[in-house]
């Protein structure tokens, strides 16, 4: 979802440098790299540099999130090729998944915002699963859809992505939004942007 359908990097940044100052936890763009597409529960932790318990890491997740769907108001548009693409996969009958490490209120509130539920099947997120690069959340996306995963196809941005995607037996294009294309070799097929996409190379991964 995040650097895929929209660049919200800017915003998840800004909201996180604010919330963790709140909380005496340094943040720099380093950091911020590192945390990329992970999930929240996974990460704080090494950004606190200690253990911490469920409730303070629930805590400050919830305080990130809520500030994160506040600022995605009027700040948020679709990444060039993007929509052409929901058009076209929905029109060949393809069932689309959003599936991401994101909880399930940024999830809604995104594809409010962009004004793209219509071309979506399931929206889904780990929920209680361990987060990527573990692939739970691509699996259980593809037995909602009812699609094995040798049929499936991902679209990611993030390093942990494109790992879950190769754990969970998917096919994988990674869009060069948030890494520099040489850092995305791990996927099926490496693009600059979604604009630049061909049918026949989606078709050559089948």
């Amino acid at each position: 979802m995040d650097g895929v359908l929209s660049d919200t990097s800017q915003l998840h940044f800004m909201t996180w440098e604010s919330t963790l100052a709140d909380y005496g936890i340094p943040f720099d763009r380093q950091k911020f790299h590192r945390i990329y597409g992970l999930k929240n529960h996974d990460f704080l932790p090494f950004l606190a540099g200690e253990p911490l318990e469920l409730e303070w890491i629930e805590r400050i997740s919830d305080n990130k999130e809520l500030a994160f769907r506040q600022a995605l108001r009027g700040n948020i548009q679709l990444l060039p090729g993007v929509l052409d693409w929901l058009q076209r996969f929905k029109s060949w009958g393809c069932k689309q998944a959003v599936a991401s490490s994101a909880p399930p209120e940024n999830i809604d509130a995104l594809v409010e915002e962009l004004m793209i539920r219509q071309y979506f099947d399931a929206f889904v997120n780990p929920g209680d699963q361990r987060g990527k690069p573990d692939p739970a959340v691509f699996l259980l996306a593809a037995r909602i859809l009812t699609v094995s995963a040798e049929n499936c196809l991902v679209i990611e941005d993030s390093l942990p992505g494109i790992q879950a995607a190769r754990n969970a037996g998917m096919r994988c294009i990674a869009v060069a939004n948030t890494n520099p294309p040489e850092a995305l070799f791990r996927a099926d097929l490496v693009i600059k942007s979604l604009e630049l996409l061909s049918s026949a190379q989606v078709e050559s991964l089948f």
